[in-house]
């Protein structure tokens, strides 16, 4: 029987080759001279750690790590923006969690999408993917084709089709 899986996934080093290049483009800008920004990567818990000296200089890190993302190939979406803490003196600092995987919530939501587009198709939950199985390849072209229409919080991949 065809089948496919639906994960989220994020290469460890597309995702710190995209740091990198926004380090280095922080580093070169004139806005950024002389301050004390730092951008770190937890390539273990997949954490985002930013410190700078204030609000518009942290959304403009963002900006720039959204803009080395999606030249690197990578969603943007798959970062999940936590609460900015206030630092020691007139710092912020921020960690964004780099989501990886899908959620139970989202899962669930997927399966009730497949299960009422009324496809002859099954959807399970197997960890952080789902395993989608037919009896005609056409129809999990549909369930593709589906899943790209409905706007989830994250990005999706589509491997693993035999």
């Amino acid at each position: 029987m065809p089948s496919f899986d639906i994960v989220s996934k994020i290469d460890g080093q597309t995702l710190d080759n995209a740091i990198n290049s926004a380090r280095k483009e922080i580093l070169g800008r004139f806005d950024f001279k002389g301050s004390n920004t730092t951008i770190d990567l937890d390539k273990k818990d997949l954490v985002l750690k930013i410190h700078t000296e204030d609000e518009m200089r942290l959304n403009s890190v963002i900006d720039v790590i959204r803009m080395r993302m999606v030249k690197q190939g990578i969603d943007p979406r798959s970062l999940d923006e936590g609460k900015q803490h206030e630092a020691s003196g007139f710092t912020v600092r921020k960690e964004i969690k780099v989501r990886n995987g899908i959620d139970k919530d989202t899962a669930r939501k997927i399966q009730k999408d497949v299960k009422d587009s009324k496809l002859k198709v099954t959807a399970q939950q197997m960890d952080d993917q789902i395993r989608v199985t037919g009896k005609k390849i056409d129809d999990l072209q549909a369930v593709i084709s589906l899943c790209r229409r409905n706007q989830y919080d994250l990005p999706l991949q589509f491997v693993n089709m035999k």
